[in-house]
């Protein structure tokens, strides 16, 4: 007896880590089972590293927040798929292409950079996973008779439960001007007016949700196309200095004006769903108006010392500008880790950015 006692006496600090651990999870568990991840390069967090294209980040100074370095995002460190994925309580989705074998229980990111709604778009620079693309992808992922997740369930049912509780978030349309119709060598432009444009792109885009809920989907983030007409790379090729080009602040907004009536249409009529429109439009616009509102320096100019002239890509292995958080810009596309956390957390937290706002969309 005394000896048991001795080995309890041994084993009780353990008993006491054990115990706190599990008393941690439980005070920690996620508010969503999983996060699925949508879109562009704003979004990507690695599945061009593994694609045969241009449009890549896999060096520095991109990742140089990230301790162990690049990691594929388009910026210096966490995007804002990656904040939301924090506020949940969840791992960061991981991209992918780089899933071998078991799946992720928690989420996956299908993000794809210069990639968009239309097939074309992002084509110039090679290969990358377009709207249907991504889609295609996540069915797979969820085909409940072949996928590697079904392993985590009892039975369909409880699968389906699964991605109903599940957040599903959206960030695209932005290549589909950048990359397609405001670039010179697709006549697109020729077909389309800007607002038969915005159109077209919307009502793609709604057959892809459509497409998203019958796979299992309900709680799904459309974020806004932001400011393009503010971008490094426009304003520097347009000689508007630090302006911003309203005109193509102008072509933005005839896509993002067409979003609010089509998420509440599939809301109203796809049973238990919510489409939810994040306004990241004019959270960034007033950013790049009123930087110090944002706790920011400088919300003109790119971070990153970028070929010609401050109007692309970050180049390879030159340290960038120093107070990268007070930056609103990391590249002529791109936005820093700082201005991505405020978008996320305004989504999480802000009826006026997203509305439901995460925290309650949880709970629905």
């Amino acid at each position: 007896m005394i000896r048991i006692t001795r080995i309890m006496a041994k084993l009780f600090p353990l008993w006491l880590v054990i115990l706190f651990y599990f008393s941690r999870l439980a005070r920690s568990s996620p508010l969503a089972p999983a996060l699925y991840v949508f879109g562009d390069s704003l979004f990507d967090s690695g599945n061009n590293n593994l694609l045969p294209t241009l449009a890549k980040a896999d060096y520095l100074p991109y990742g140089v927040n990230f301790d162990q370095g690049v990691t594929g995002r388009f910026t210096n460190g966490k995007t804002v798929a990656d904040f939301i994925a924090d506020y949940l309580g969840l791992p960061n989705p991981p991209p992918y292409l780089s899933i071998r074998g078991s799946a992720a229980v928690t989420g996956l990111n299908y993000a794809s950079g210069s990639c968009g709604i239309l097939p074309e778009t992002g084509s110039q620079y090679g290969k990358c996973l377009n709207m249907k693309d991504q889609i295609d992808l996540f069915e797979i992922t969820t085909t409940y008779n072949t996928s590697e997740l079904r392993r985590y369930f009892k039975n369909p049912q409880d699968f389906s439960h699964y991605l109903s509780k599940s957040i599903f978030i959206f960030s695209v349309g932005n290549n589909d001007y950048i990359n397609n119709y405001l670039e010179r060598q697709f006549s697109i432009r020729k077909n389309y007016s800007p607002r038969s444009f915005a159109q077209l792109l919307v009502d793609e885009l709604a057959q892809h949700f459509q497409r998203l809920y019958k796979l299992g989907a309900r709680k799904v983030i459309m974020f806004e196309l932001g400011p393009l007409g503010c971008l490094p790379s426009i304003t520097r090729k347009r000689n508007h200095g630090t302006k911003c080009v309203e005109e193509i602040n102008q072509l933005a907004s005839y896509f993002n004006e067409r979003l609010p009536p089509m998420l509440n249409n599939l809301t109203s009529t796809l049973q238990g769903s919510t489409f939810v429109l994040g306004h990241a439009n004019w959270l960034a616009y007033d950013a790049i108006q009123n930087p110090t509102k944002y706790a920011l320096m400088d919300a003109r100019n790119p971070c990153c010392t970028t070929w010609l002239n401050g109007t692309s890509g970050c180049i390879p292995f030159l340290t960038p500008c120093d107070g990268t958080n007070n930056h609103f810009f990391w590249d002529a596309y791109h936005l820093t880790e700082s201005a991505c956390s405020v978008i996320a957390s305004g989504c999480f937290n802000d009826s006026s950015v997203c509305s439901p706002f995460i925290k309650q969309l949880v709970e629905i």
